[in-house]
């Protein structure tokens, strides 16, 4: 089995701790928080539901305590309040960031470390700038959770399983982000001529509303902050859906942020594009055919990136 080291015991990490717990995908569990005692606690609440999960062990400790870790998590850094970019946070989070990098990979040289935090593709280059580990190793969950949410809402508009739907988001985990309309698949066919061959031709919703449903996509954690204070559900399904292909032999297509090398003619900034990911890490990205409007709505998003890692002190 293994062991997942999560760095924050927030929300977000506390959630994914539980979550790791629940789905059996490791052994050993250990969360790490600059507020000890809030790892504690959180660290001991999801422990004591142990005899309804597969034997695995939770606790809180510090960083020699996360070695031999099989996977890092980092969900530290300050969360985006209503109102606020996840852009705004640049600076703060790449501070915090800075502190924990050292820490970490003095004692987890061979793990796959899993970026979560905001500006996720921001804090993922910063990393890899910083951090001394392989590029394989480095793993920012870019638009994963972005993919959700499109793949989910075509679901819904077109009556089947999420799972029978292939649509992606690329760019930047933010504002420039987009989805690549011509790779979008429902059940084997392009998205606009499905419903010529569903049996559910008459209920479904779909009048090729690009710009509705990108804009749900983007503004969809926004509305959740604004509801609830904050968004940290969805995002531990994603991260530890990503912890299962990082364990797993087979290699899984995944829109995750990772450094570009002119791929595209994007260079030298962390975004998302489709890529493998199993056991041995970021096994390589999958170079699917984009149209040139699709292409320059990249490069528009890697230079909006781009823009702000100008700005920045790592």
């Amino acid at each position: 089995m293994s062991k997942i080291t999560v760095i924050g015991a927030g929300n977000v990490g506390a959630t994914i701790a539980n979550d790791l717990m629940i789905q059996g995908i490791a052994s050993e569990i250990l969360l790490l928080d600059v507020n000890r005692e809030k790892a504690f606690g959180e660290a001991m609440d999801i422990y004591q539901g142990a005899p309804f999960c597969s034997p695995a062990t939770v606790h809180a400790g510090d960083y020699p305590d996360a070695a031999d870790s099989d996977i890092v998590i980092i969900t530290s850094g300050m969360p985006r309040k209503a109102g606020q970019s996840r852009l705004d946070l640049a600076q703060t989070n790449v501070d915090i960031l800075k502190q924990i990098t050292p820490q970490i990979v003095a004692v987890a040289p061979r793990a796959k470390y899993i970026l979560v935090s905001n500006p996720v593709d921001i804090l993922t280059y910063v990393f890899h700038k910083i951090s001394g580990i392989p590029e394989n190793q480095i793993i920012g969950t870019g638009t994963i959770l972005d993919t959700s949410r499109l793949q989910s809402a075509l679901a819904k508009r077109f009556h089947i399983s999420a799972k029978n739907v292939h649509a992606h988001v690329y760019g930047e985990h933010g504002d420039s982000s987009f989805v690549p309309w011509s790779l979008v698949h429902i059940a084997n066919n392009h998205v606009d001529s499905y419903r010529d061959c569903s049996p559910d031709k008459d209920k479904i919703d779909w009048d090729r509303n690009y710009s509705e449903l990108e804009e749900f996509v983007k503004t969809s954690g926004a509305q959740i902050i604004k509801n609830k204070g904050a968004t940290f559900y969805a995002v531990a399904m994603s991260v530890c859906h990503l912890c299962k292909c990082a364990l797993n032999d087979v290699g899984t297509a995944v829109t995750i942020s990772t450094m570009m090398h002119g791929e595209y003619g994007v260079s030298d900034v962390c975004l998302s594009t489709l890529a493998l990911l199993d056991r041995s890490g970021v096994r390589g990205k999958i170079l699917n055919h984009l149209t040139d409007n699709e292409t320059d709505k990249l490069r528009q998003s890697a230079q909006k990136l781009r823009s702000v890692i100008e700005q920045i002190q790592y």
